[in-house]
């Protein structure tokens, strides 16, 4: 992955808002896809483990406290909540949404990458 998707993904992840979760909610946490850039800042996971997850429709990183990659999440992840395309199932968000065009880059960017199932 080029240095200039790796800072373009580092750039837009500090212009997503952060908003607190309902404590132990996940019902956004799911299967998406994600660059290869991002997915090389995650853990690995077997086989076993992502077929046992897609069972369940959740996330491989989802354990039994929440995300256990939160901090590393991919782009798609850090926008739930944060948009009025991608809202939270339980009314939560930022006090101010992520701006249309950072979604609009972000979107771009995951249409211009290489993207595979987390």
């Amino acid at each position: 992955m080029s240095c200039t998707t790796r800072r373009k993904i580092d750039h837009l992840r500090r212009q997503i808002p952060t908003f607190a979760c309902v404590p132990g909610c996940h019902d956004c946490c799911g299967p998406v896809t994600a660059s290869s850039e991002e997915m090389s800042r995650l853990p690995r996971k077997g086989d076993a483990e992502h077929e046992a997850a897609l069972e369940q429709w959740n996330c491989v990183h989802l354990g039994p406290q929440g995300c256990e990659v939160y901090g590393e999440r991919p782009l798609i992840c850090r926008l739930f909540g944060t948009t009025p395309s991608l809202p939270c199932p339980r009314g939560r968000g930022p006090e101010a949404a992520t701006d249309e065009q950072v979604e609009r880059q972000v979107h771009e960017l995951i249409a211009s990458t290489r993207q595979v199932l987390v």
